[in-house]
């Protein structure tokens, strides 16, 4: 009667030789790549903010700031510009009206002060330059209407009463002239001032 052949032995499933740690790569080994991950950049993956620089879904550098404007020059001359338009339709306004209107003085000083302020930026001295103009263009606005006005009166050109009879104008102009004729003067030198500021900010 034969025996049957015993079974071969299976290894042992428990640490060897009574060494728990038996089995594992020695102390500080790097583990092994996951897989999808960037070569170089651990836990990237393609697309993710910080990849690579340049390519997509890396951040850009942030855009220099443009530089400010300061050009003293050109605002003054589109301030000067501005200044005789805004004069002549204020004579047109008063010449047709025969008033002063606050609302157009505040229009003359706001479009002096505008193209200042455009034109010029930020520098310090426009400002002021724009309320003097200001200042000029109310001045010789007024300046218009009451020739406007003694032309109509007197029939003749408004060119000739404007320009052969200024003497006469300024004197009309004095006669008629105002606590309101000044308080204009000051709104339009104000709306000026703050217009620049506003427009080069």
């Amino acid at each position: 009667m034969s025996q049957s052949a015993p079974s071969p032995q299976q290894p042992p499933s428990g640490p060897v030789g009574g060494n728990p740690y038996a089995g594992q790569g020695p102390a500080g080994a790097p583990y092994p790549p996951q897989q999808g991950a960037v070569s170089g950049q651990p836990g990237a993956f393609p697309g993710q903010p910080g990849a690579f620089p340049g390519q997509p879904g890396a951040f850009a550098p942030p855009a220099p700031a443009a530089p400010a404007r300061n050009n003293l020059v050109l605002g003054v001359v589109a301030a000067v510009v501005a200044a005789m338009a805004a004069a002549a339709l204020y004579g047109l306004v008063i010449g047709a009206t025969k008033h002063e209107i606050g609302y157009a003085a505040v229009g003359v000083g706001f479009v002096v002060g505008l193209a200042a302020g455009k034109a010029g930026g930020r520098n310090p001295v426009l400002p002021i330059a724009a309320v003097v103009l200001a200042l000029a263009a109310v001045y010789l606005g007024q300046l218009v209407g009451e020739a406007m006005i003694g032309a109509k009166e007197s029939g003749l050109d408004f060119s000739d009463v404007f320009f052969n009879h200024f003497d006469l104008v300024q004197k009309a102009w004095k006669e008629e002239a105002d606590p309101l004729t000044f308080l204009f003067f000051a709104i339009a030198g104000f709306a000026a001032f703050s217009a620049t500021k506003k427009a080069a900010a």
